[in-house]
């Protein structure tokens, strides 16, 4: 798991890198820089834009007395999203936007769940409680 994190730590900025210099030779300096600010600013709006639908949704199933195990996972698609969008290149923004639009994250959502699950049944995965 660690080797994989550590290919994608060197492999997904030097594609970035590789994207931006080829969209720079393509459309040109300027146009690049304003693609990557406007993805950060349109980003920055989405996902605070999805943040507070999902707090507010969070809110009312616990009203409710349900728990929002759904929703958490949503919360943690749209922090990732985030994240990503804000970070400059245009690979780091297609999966960030992937991970803040409702239709395509649920798709994430999806496998994240089952790898949850997985990990809950195979005792991976340990909840600690504080009292």
């Amino acid at each position: 798991m660690y080797r994989i994190l550590v290919l994608l730590l060197i492999v997904i900025p030097a594609l970035e890198i590789g994207v931006l210099v080829l969209s720079s030779n393509y459309i040109g300096i300027p146009i690049t820089i304003l693609l990557v600010i406007l993805t950060g600013i349109i980003g920055a709006w989405l996902a605070k834009k999805e943040g507070i639908h999902t707090l507010r949704v969070a809110q009312l199933q616990l009203q409710n007395g349900e728990i929002p195990s759904g929703v958490i996972v949503d919360g943690l698609c749209i922090l990732v999203g985030g994240v990503l969008l804000l970070t400059p290149g245009f690979i780091t923004d297609g999966i960030g936007f992937y991970l803040l639009i409702p239709y395509t994250r649920s798709t994430i959502k999806a496998l994240l769940i089952r790898v949850f699950q997985r990990l809950f049944k195979n005792g991976n995965f340990v909840f600690i409680s504080r009292r």
